[in-house]
């Protein structure tokens, strides 16, 4: 995956969004921030209902369920920039994790991030995410070619007023 094209991509939609702000202040932003990443895997994992041991009805649709996780990749790429932090390409270890497994361990490196917001606790995190997203069966491709279509609608949702 070509990680720097994601870096400069959300660094325009961060610009742009923060240009409209009446006040820019970095550890308000990074709270808030770090809330709306929990929130997008919240409703990730909604959509692929891995948890919902009490119901029959299956995931949704996997284009639904990849538009939630590029949601949430625009908030890792966003924390790292506003950290000064990048992830480089790294072979991920073979786990043994289901879905809902894979959520905690997302969930618990997040709250580490939060703690410690240095490029060891961010590697952990990205590779949590990307570890979530090889259990949902994304490929690198996909997750791209997601993640350039959100960042338009995001760029025009800013048009708009959203």
């Amino acid at each position: 995956m070509d990680y720097e094209y994601l870096f400069n991509k959300q660094r325009e939609l961060d610009a742009y969004i923060e240009d409209k702000l009446e006040s820019t202040d970095r550890d308000d932003l990074f709270r808030k921030k770090i809330v709306a990443l929990q929130v997008e895997i919240g409703e990730l994992a909604n959509e692929t209902r891995c948890f919902k041991f009490w119901s029959r009805k299956g995931p949704s649709e996997q284009s639904v369920i990849l538009e939630e996780y590029v949601d949430g990749l625009h908030f890792i790429l966003s924390l790292g920039l506003d950290k000064g932090l990048t992830y480089a390409a790294g072979p991920l270890a073979a786990t043994e994790m289901d879905q809902t497994d894979a959520f905690l361990e997302l969930y618990r490196s997040i709250g580490a991030f939060y703690s410690e917001p240095v490029q060891g606790m961010y590697e952990k995190l990205f590779q949590s995410f990307l570890q979530l997203g090889r259990q949902l069966g994304f490929t690198e491709a996909s997750i791209l070619e997601a993640y350039q279509q959100k960042n338009e609608v995001n760029h025009t949702r800013q048009d708009e007023g959203y």
